[in-house]
């Protein structure tokens, strides 16, 4: 069962920090990660008892060499040709996790759009649009953010366009 808490128990992750710094509004829900659990992404969707559509999960890609982050519903997959498009690229292959965790200063399962070490372009899969909150990965297995789509694509700059696919 995931405990939720408020903004004021930030819990201290780079995320966390950012979103306090921004004054954005976000809930926390945390719960007990289990290294057995063969997703990270629908293992915080069971867990917080929310819609798998509702819940991001952080990929990095590369787009013609550039690391860029892409946010979509962890019910579906990412689409690298439209990843590329959308930001006016012509290739994109994922990431090597390594270059992906050094980047953003977070390992793998828990890396989050938000607070990252190096600020990545960003593009969020135009389907968050629809719902009035989602949730991301707050820096660490175990811990998601719920925040307003809008609020995320404001503060990683995100572009919305249809990357992800079921």
């Amino acid at each position: 069962m995931a405990k939720k808490q408020k903004k004021s128990q930030a819990g201290g992750t780079p995320a966390t920090v950012a979103l306090t710094r921004a004054g954005t509004e976000f809930t926390l829900h945390s719960y007990e990660h289990d290294p057995a659990h063969p997703s990270y992404g629908e293992e915080a969707a069971e867990a917080m008892g929310v819609s798998p559509d509702r819940v991001f999960k952080t990929l990095v890609a590369e787009v013609d060499g550039e690391l860029t982050v892409a946010v979509v519903p962890v019910a579906g997959t990412l689409n690298l040709k439209a990843l590329a498009a959308a930001v006016a690229g012509k290739r994109a292959v994922m990431a090597d996790p390594a270059a992906a965790e050094r980047t953003t200063g977070y390992v793998r399962g828990g890396i989050s759009p938000l607070g990252q070490r190096k600020k990545l372009r960003t593009v969020l899969d135009d389907s968050a649009s629809a719902h009035p909150t989602i949730c991301v990965s707050a820096g660490r297995r175990g811990l998601e953010v719920e925040l307003a789509p809008a609020d995320l694509a404001a503060l990683t700059d995100a572009v919305l366009a249809p990357i992800g696919r079921e």
